[in-house]
């Protein structure tokens, strides 16, 4: 019963941690991430010793990284991944491999021995696959070249844990016996991965088919669980990356026909598998050893930070990211990694580095990861804005008044529109956008663009906004966007504010703020396909286009209807479903004259109307 009680009480205290500890984490604008470390570190051992043994959670945990590598691998069909040989093992081997020379140089400068020197290095210089994915997918960055370019040293970096683990025995044991040791490792780990890549040909798909046919979602569920759990198994066995196994059986089954389904099921699973593993990174943050080496805690993590961080600035100019992308570059891959702490353990298993020496090395991994969120927060409001500045286009930067009657905010894809049609019958605008890159590549092509961000009030006022009539809100952050229309209300009331609202949520705030002219920007795109649709389905083109525009003035009413009561849920579900069967009646009533008017002779409804 004592066990039962035990097996209950971690879960609660994990789920208890994690809902009251990262929202508010989030509304910090700390990130999920630091919430997730935060909250490990108040449940363990060092502090309110809710958890006793972090490190069996961590190995429990580790499978959310495993999961995320599976949906990763999802994404690269083997065709895209083999396009990214060269950045995988071109700048992924140059990361390695110059961030390990470096920390190197300093070990042996500092003293220590050159196999400490080495292993310690090699575990130092991989980062963190986990953080680097879950930032680039929390802030929807992964498809930037900076978000490209770690996810090929991060793959590399999985890659090289066979290498490196078949390494460390040799370090600490040499000797004939090490090197034999190493080399029947190494025959396993081919074996291995042979044995995915031939499964996976051969086997998973036709196993998939066969269980899809049973039509029972929970077993399908179950078929992609264990495909994830088998691979990672076997990859263990063999004293491999468990997320390299699953890496290759997701790329395997990126050309699949189950791809989608399977990552519908496995995304609740990494979710909250990845949250327990920033929580057991946590826990097993060993305060202790900062208590009574403070110093060589903190000095190995400055090496660390400086050390990689000035390799990977060089790499991010000599691999032409763009300027204000390189901070995220850097940052995500400068931290330490958690196969740092498989390394730390593994050398002091074989006696390479002793139990203090692992300790402070995973000390100062452990508290890379928490700094990164915090480190990537400071670079986007200090660093950020000034690359921002400095990098501005010549000719870019808006030194005199401006006096257009119209003023752009952001000139994406929907702003170019505007601005295009707006040019093409004799209109003048002013057009701002933050983005310096978009900027510079706009104005090759003749457009008037101006870098600036429209949030500020000076540069609205230089913008001409005073004079102006009116002004488009067409960037595509909801909180800049929200700001600007605030700004412009308070201290430019003769504007008349056209803006874009990304979903119904920005058009109720963007309406609270007296803005009324307000498009969804999927809205009449939608509608155009649902025309097209309805023609294909047998409609006249004109009866289709009535159709699709009695629903758009019904939709519209209907928003403008409910958002003063946006923030009442019942009598919005009301209003909506109120809506809906009125449409539903109308449509019926139309559908039913429409069968009466197919039935009547020709010439009838022509003589009726004379």
């Amino acid at each position: 019963m004592a066990h039962d009680a035990q097996w209950l009480r971690l879960p609660l205290v994990f789920l208890a941690a994690a809902v009251l500890i990262v929202p508010l984490a989030r509304w910090l604008r700390l990130g999920s991430i630091l919430g997730y470390l935060i909250a490990g570190v108040l449940l363990g051992p060092s502090v309110l010793s809710l958890v006793s043994k972090p490190a069996t959670v961590l190995e429990f945990a580790e499978f959310g990284v495993v999961l995320m590598m599976f949906l990763v691998g999802l994404e690269l069909e083997p065709k895209r991944l083999w396009a990214m040989r060269r950045p995988i093992f071109g700048w992924g081997s140059l990361q390695l491999l110059g961030c390990a020379a470096v920390l190197m140089a300093i070990g042996l400068m500092l003293g220590a021995p050159w196999r400490l020197a080495l292993g310690a290095s090699l575990g130092l210089a991989m980062s963190s696959t986990a953080v680097a994915l879950a930032v680039l997918a929390e802030r929807n960055v992964g498809k930037t070249t900076a978000g490209q370019s770690v996810l090929s040293v991060a793959l590399l970096q999985d890659i090289a844990a066979i290498p490196v683990l078949a390494l460390i025995p040799i370090l600490a044991l040499s000797g004939a016996n090490a090197e034999e040791e190493g080399s029947w490792q190494a025959l396993k780990a081919l074996a291995a991965v042979l044995t995915i890549v031939l499964g996976g040909r051969l086997a998973l798909r036709p196993a998939l088919r066969w269980i899809a046919r049973s039509d029972i979602p929970e077993i399908f569920t179950a078929a992609a669980l264990l495909l994830v759990l088998g691979t990672a198994a076997l990859m263990q066995a063999v004293g491999l990356s468990m997320a390299l196994g699953a890496f290759l059986a997701g790329v395997l089954l990126a050309e699949s026909a189950y791809r989608r389904e399977l990552e519908t099921d496995l995304e609740p699973f990494k979710g909250l598998l990845l949250g327990l593993f920033f929580m057991a990174v946590g826990m097993g943050l060993d305060l202790q050893v900062l208590r009574h080496k403070p110093l060589e805690v903190l000095g190995l993590l400055a090496i660390l930070l400086v050390a990689k961080g000035t390799v990977l600035t060089l790499m991010s100019r000599a691999m032409k990211i763009p300027v204000l992308e390189r901070p995220l570059f850097v940052l995500l891959l400068a931290q330490g990694g958690e196969f740092g702490f498989v390394v730390f353990q593994l050398g002091q298993q074989t006696g390479l580095l002793t139990s203090t020496q692992a300790s402070a090395l995973i000390a100062a991994v452990a508290l890379s990861l928490a700094c990164t969120p915090a480190l990537l927060q400071i670079s986007e409001r200090v660093l950020t804005p000034r690359l921002s500045r400095r990098h501005v286009p010549q000719g870019a930067s808006m030194e005199e008044q401006q006096q257009a009657p119209i003023i752009i905010a952001g000139f994406g894809r929907w702003g170019q529109i505007i601005g295009r049609l707006l040019y093409a019958n004799g209109f003048e605008a002013t057009v701002l956008d933050h983005d310096a890159e978009a900027v510079e590549s706009l104005r090759r092509f003749g457009w008037r663009v101006f870098f600036g961000d429209a949030s500020r009030l000076d540069l609205l006022r230089t913008a001409g906004a005073e004079s102006a009539s009116v002004l488009v809100l067409a960037v595509d952050d909801v909180e800049q966007s929200l700001a600007i229309a605030a700004l412009a209300r308070e201290h430019f009331p003769q504007l008349q504010l056209v803006a874009r609202a990304r979903n119904v949520q920005h058009f109720y705030k963007l309406r609270a703020l007296g803005v009324t002219l307000i498009e969804r920007e999927t809205f009449d795109s939608a509608l155009m396909s649902g025309r097209s649709v309805l023609e294909l389905m047998g409609l006249e083109p004109h009866a289709a286009r009535r159709q699709a525009w009695r629903f758009r003035q019904r939709n519209v009413a209907q928003i403008e209807q409910t958002w003063p009561l946006h923030k009442d849920e019942a009598a919005l579900i009301a209003v909506a479903k109120q809506g809906r069967q009125q449409l539903e009646e109308l449509f019926a009533q139309e559908r039913e004259q429409r069968q009466q008017q197919r039935k009547q002779p020709p010439g009838w409804s022509q003589g009726a109307d004379d």
